[in-house]
């Protein structure tokens, strides 16, 4: 896991700066803390920052083939390394390291530009072909791993974060009003887009080449692989435990492959599902005492630490946990913002970079995680909404019909269901109907939105034309009308939160803001296809979640946590921000009416009306603390990226 940066300058412009590759990956040392290196090489330059996980010793990139004609940078893990050194060696390719970066080079010789396709892994690679002057990015299938570039038409600069592209002079720094009105929709900006003007990412499951041997650079951006439930039911004749044991054949070699490792694993252990189906499988695979780490919360309603404790028990493993207490998340939140590089509406990803913290001191580099198994075997309540909103949908003036809302949401305190009135008004959209695309996620895009009402005049005007939805309907794949509803929710739920949010802002970030990688056994590919293939009754069986999953771990997992109803990762929103009646200092700032002023992005009066709400502890439901959090963010990124040193 490391921080890569590129400079790439057309035939006829001056060479890159060698002072500006350097100040571009030291923004990155956080990443890549064991150290870094900076290579020119006429049009290109190519830079580092290493966090040191395989081949200690030799790892160090850039890498280059034998005859030194491809480099690369590459920041992530190829789990499938060992397989193929072994296949390229008997190509004839010779190794000079053990690490998983060479294989990148020889594959890239043996395949083309295709080469990632051969690729178990999360990764976000920068290959040079010294050779045809040519520059190849490529990024995992998922996200897992993110990569940002700008270009200007003779230069061409990529990096990690979007810091290091902040490190360069030329490149401006101002929002994009078409990615805010994405992040306060869908919670982070649909790729290619990014929160700023002029800098863009590349998409997951993608690859970009750019000629160098050319005045001008042209970019050419094809996709390589996406989430397909075409085939979805192929396997509706196979018995249930089959299926079961082919998901924990398939789970268990992606363990397997993700604890290769020079340093040791340890896991994360949120008390669901998930993440104890991975501890438990690890612990079964490690032969040694597996090293687990826990987030607990000071306030019950989002605390699962009696679970937690009672899978570390079953596994018998070295286990600690570190407790969130009220303002806990005030005293991080601006680094979280400026890590997660684009506004934030929930303040979940706070803990996650507190528990981070934990690991790097407890002296673990990587740690194993249960996300992305709600994506691919329908865990989320998103999905049960949709199926009950259809259900509702076709009788909308039934009255019992709408009484089975009363099986939502039973771990919040203040759930949208337990006033009819506003449950109706929030799952019977009149704007939207059963086969619209962003039908699953339409509550969701409602809440969210309220912050729209507390921007400035000019903002929201310029951020009027946008529709997110229409670039949601951009993503769709040809075949998308004809999938079953389920299999249309979970790609829309994959293809916008996850990349994102998920791995991106809650995962990747904060994570790597203290040096630790995440790696995620159920995002292995194998798993995702196989999923897709999966008939209905294996994911949501009536309103049971993940019901192949649980039918797999039976005899490995305690019934207390098979059979618990899944409690979606929370974190107090709004009210982390004040002790009693006082906002923190940590964040007041960002919030009073000069700072407000200053940016010139909220209407004043409408935020401090919000900023009391808040305060009296009146700000309940979503979409007051989501704007809340959204208002604070934008504001830091404002006041300390944007128009910071």
């Amino acid at each position: 896991m490391c921080g890569i940066a590129v400079l790439a300058n057309a035939r006829g412009a001056a060479a890159p700066d060698r002072a500006e590759l350097r100040a571009m990956i030291a923004r990155l040392d956080h990443r890549g803390p064991d150290g870094s290196v900076a290579q020119m090489d006429g049009q290109v330059g190519l830079a580092h920052a290493r966090l040191s996980i395989i081949d200690i010793e030799g790892g160090w990139q850039p890498i280059a083939n034998e005859d030194d004609s491809v480099r690369v940078v590459f920041n992530g893990e190829i789990f499938n390394h060992v397989e193929l050194r072994d296949e390229l060696t008997r190509c004839g390719h010779v190794f000079r390291t053990r690490s998983d970066t060479e294989v990148i080079v020889h594959l890239y010789e043996e395949h083309g530009d295709r080469f990632m396709t051969h690729l178990n892994g999360q990764f976000a690679i920068a290959l040079h072909d010294r050779r045809r002057k040519r520059l190849l990015l490529a990024r995992d299938r998922v996200g897992i791993r993110p990569l940002f570039y700008t270009m200007n038409g003779s230069r061409l600069a990529v990096a990690s974060e979007i810091k290091a592209l902040f490190a360069l002079p030329s490149v401006e720094r101002r929002f994009d009003a078409r990615a805010l009105g994405e992040v306060f929709s869908l919670w982070s900006p649909l790729e290619p887009r990014s929160a700023f003007e002029g800098i863009s990412q590349l998409a997951p499951a993608h690859y970009l080449t750019v000629e160098l041997d050319a005045p001008q650079l042209e970019l050419q951006v094809q996709r390589y692989w996406d989430w397909d439930f075409s085939r979805a039911a192929i396997d509706v004749g196979r018995d249930d435990d089959s299926l079961a044991e082919e998901l924990r054949a398939l789970l268990t070699d992606s363990v397997r492959l993700q604890l290769r490792s020079d340093v040791p694993v340890g896991a994360y252990l949120s008390g669901g599902l998930d993440s104890s189906a991975i501890a438990a499988l690890v612990a079964e695979q490690s032969g040694q005492r597996l090293r687990t780490f826990s987030l607990t919360f000071a306030d019950a309603e989002f605390d699962e630490r009696e679970h937690q404790r009672v899978m570390s028990r079953q596994l018998g493993n070295a286990h600690s946990e570190i407790e969130v207490r009220a303002g806990d998340i005030a005293l991080v939140f601006r680094d979280v913002v400026l890590h997660a590089e684009h506004p934030l509406v929930r303040t979940a990803p706070a803990p996650m970079m507190l528990l981070a913290r934990h690991v790097r001191e407890s002296g673990y580099k990587v740690v194993l995680t249960g996300e992305g198994a709600d994506e691919l075997l329908a865990g989320y309540d998103v999905f049960k909404e949709a199926r009950i909103r259809r259900f509702m949908a076709r009788q909308p003036d039934s009255r019992w019909r709408g009484r089975i809302l009363d099986r939502l949401y039973p771990y919040l305190k203040h759930s949208p269901v337990r006033s009819p009135a506003f449950a109706a008004q929030l799952f019977r959209d009149p704007g939207s109907e059963p086969r619209d695309p962003c039908f699953p996620i339409g509550p969701r895009l409602r809440s969210t939105r309220r912050v729209l009402r507390f921007l400035a005049p000019e903002l929201r005007e310029r951020m009027a034309e946008t529709m997110p939805e229409h670039a949601v309907a951009a993503l769709l794949p040809a075949a998308f009308a004809d999938w079953r509803a389920l299999a249309r929710d979970q790609y829309i739920e994959a293809r916008t939160l996850m990349s994102g949010y998920l791995l991106g802002a809650q995962g990747d970030r904060m994570s790597m803001a203290h040096s630790v990688e995440g790696r995620y056994p159920f995002l292995d590919h194998r798993l995702i296809e196989f999923a897709g293939r999966l008939p209905e009754r294996c994911k949501l069986r009536g309103l049971r979640e993940k019901w192949l999953l649980k039918h797999a771990m039976r005899g490995v997992l305690p019934d207390t946590i098979l059979n618990r109803t899944k409690q979606p990762y929370r974190a107090p929103d709004s009210a982390s921000f004040f002790t009693g009646d006082t906002m923190a200092s940590e964040v007041s700032r960002y919030l009073d009416d000069d700072a407000i002023a200053a940016s010139g992005l909220f209407d004043r009066v409408a935020v401090r009306a919000l900023v009391e709400k808040c305060r009296v502890g009146r700000a309940i439901g979503f979409p007051d603390n989501m704007a809340f959090v959204g208002i604070l963010s934008m504001q830091i990124l404002q006041k300390d990226m944007l128009d910071g040193p």
